[in-house]
């Protein structure tokens, strides 16, 4: 059955047919040299934001809060040490637009005329500097729908890191694990120096390297596969298409290393979406949703890394062509709107396409897994004083972590004519890997245990005796006694008898944390979150648990709470809480007669 008719082919909401729109109301004016210049106030960030903000344009909700962030710098006059000069900015853009070339297709031979989202992505990377000059951020990622000019970017970046950086004796490379791949971004450099007049006086293109004789500067491909990597002292490294990446980590930190020895290195990271998962790809967005979750929560955040990650939002998104902006911001202009409508026609008549279709040109990740629950939706600032709310009976949900992970222990309750569920919960790390936790999840456990949200556990792993402490402690000393205690079916033996010893034999039940058994509990849990049915005091690591939950979907729909072992995002606080809530809405009636 053909579903065609359910299209909407024709962006009519943002329209770039308008220059100030693709390209920003402020224009370059030509020096006493001939050369473009813009007025020294000049700011593509606040221009791309206003836009943003009117309305005239839209990106991804990870893009806006990006920018957000960087504009709120720019407003405050800066960020710690670091503060945007105009000038850095824009020398860089006046380098793309003087000097480099377009070498392909009709434009061969053309200079380069930036669009604003460019110019802003540029001016992002390289406008903010410290008191010596020297620039705040050393790492970008740019995720964006494929045919939007990546590799453009990628080579203007490269070839301003040889000679227009003011760096002496730069090593520049542009890296992949497969040497063909790795020469894409270098031969597209290549071309763009031999159709610029400019650029051939200052550089040497040779078989295998570009070179910058005034400055001692080289620009190579390398791929993984070559006789050394080791001992490089790198500038600028260039990653482009990582998504392809097989066993990627290695390549990366190799480059990554090679980096230390420079004052202001640059670690480009330009990409689509792929279908290669559990892989660096898939490493590199995950540190990227930790980034906007620690915004959210305002937590300490990586300073010398931008991540933009122009896509949709949510998959169906794809059938208004109004929201395929979001992913590619070319369109209609560097990318072609026609072919892409062609293609959604056909994916709409063959949705044995769509997987490939929505990866490729919508950044929509080829996965099984997608966020649950959107911030809005589960942030809750309302508190409670337990010690006024006198509850009398709690329904318990455990989550035994592994060594890496958080353990945690969850108790609800509801109180006589109330229909808020209330939360309180604690959490238990290893002692022997707290600093180790704090350090790599880049996450404020040290802030959580002095306000007395988290505790450490002696050794390498929770004593689960610590659990049983605290519940005795919510029972003996807050005066909840515990009616029922769900756990992960999966927990230690020796766990559930301490429990029954402790709180009864019939105080204990048994969770299958799965599609079949978590569904429709996590659906109402939602629903009730969204509402602000459910208190949880406001808990900072209750709340970045849950900003963390990723969902698997079956084919009939049914939804799981999805666990990834390599993962740095902790979601123990959330599978504790439902554990419970499953628990709760088994046993309602006889609970609610309790209370």
């Amino acid at each position: 059955m053909s579903l065609t008719t359910s299209l909407i082919l024709e962006p009519t909401k943002y329209p770039r047919t308008d220059p100030d729109i693709v390209f920003g109301r402020t224009k370059p004016f030509l020096n006493k040299k001939g050369l473009k210049e813009y007025p020294k106030d000049y700011n593509p960030i606040l221009e791309y934001w206003e836009q943003i903000e009117s309305g005239k344009t839209l990106v991804s909700k990870k893009v806006y809060q990006q920018y957000e962030e960087i504009v709120r710098w720019i407003k405050n006059n800066g960020y710690k040490e670091w503060f945007y000069s105009p000038q850095r900015a824009n020398h860089i853009i006046e380098f793309a637009e003087n000097f480099c070339c377009h070498s392909k297709g009709k434009m061969a031979g053309k200079k380069v005329v930036l669009e604003l989202w460019e110019k802003a992505y540029l001016a992002s990377t390289y406008g903010f500097i410290d008191i010596e000059g020297y620039r705040k951020h050393q790492r970008v990622v740019l995720v964006v729908g494929k045919k939007n000019g990546k590799s453009l970017l990628d080579s203007i970046m490269g070839l301003y890191g040889l000679v227009g950086d003011g760096e002496g004796g730069p090593e520049v490379y542009a890296v992949a694990t497969k040497k063909d791949q790795s020469r894409i971004v270098w031969l597209e450099a290549k071309r763009m120096v031999n159709k610029s007049p400019t650029l051939k006086k200052r550089i040497r293109t040779l078989v295998g390297e570009i070179n910058s004789d005034f400055n001692d500067g080289v620009f190579k491909a390398l791929a993984s596969d070559a006789d050394s990597l080791d001992g490089l002292n790198i500038h600028v490294v260039i990653m482009d298409e990582w998504h392809q990446w097989k066993n990627g980590r290695p390549l990366y930190d190799i480059m990554a290393d090679g980096t230390t020895a420079r004052e202001q290195p640059l670690i480009v990271m330009t990409s689509t979406a792929g279908t290669i998962r559990e892989d660096i790809f898939d490493e590199i967005y995950e540190e990227g949703e930790i980034q906007f979750n620690n915004m959210k929560l305002g937590n300490e955040v990586d300073d010398r890394t931008l991540f933009f990650f122009y896509e949709l939002d949510k998959k169906e998104e794809w059938r208004d062509a109004n929201n395929w902006i979001k992913a590619n911001p070319g369109l209609g202009t560097i990318k072609k709107l026609r072919a892409l409508q062609d293609k959604a026609k056909r994916v709409a008549d063959n949705l044995r396409l769509l997987k490939n279709f929505v990866c490729k040109e919508f950044n929509i990740r080829e996965t099984s897994t997608e966020s649950w629950l959107e911030f809005d939706q589960l942030n809750n600032t309302a508190t409670f004083d337990i010690k006024a709310l006198k509850p009398r009976y709690g329904v318990v949900g455990l989550d035994l972590g592994a060594t890496t992970d958080l353990t945690c222990a969850t108790v609800i309750f509801r109180v006589p004519n109330d229909e808020i569920l209330y939360v309180k919960q604690m959490y238990w790390l290893p002692a022997d890997l707290f600093d180790k936790r704090i350090k790599e999840d880049k996450i404020p456990y040290d802030i959580w245990m002095d306000k007395g949200l988290l505790r450490v556990s002696e050794g390498n792993k929770v004593n689960y005796k610590d659990v049983t402490k605290w519940l005795l402690e919510v029972q003996n000393e807050l005066d909840i006694y515990i009616y029922k205690i769900g756990y992960d079916s999966w927990s230690s033996t020796y766990l559930v008898d301490e429990l029954q010893q402790n709180f009864g034999k019939s105080v204990t039940e048994a969770v299958i944390q799965g599609a079949k058994t978590f569904s429709s509990p996590m659906k109402r849990f939602a629903s009730d979150l969204e509402a602000k049915k459910i208190n949880y005091n406001n808990s900072p690591i209750l709340k970045w648990n849950l900003s963390n939950a990723a969902i698997a979907t079956d084919r009939n729909d049914n939804i799981a709470l999805v666990k990834t072992s390599k993962s740095k995002r902790r979601i123990d606080g959330v599978a504790s809480l439902l554990d419970a809530f499953i628990v709760y809405e088994n046993h309602y009636e006889e609970y609610m007669n309790l209370i």
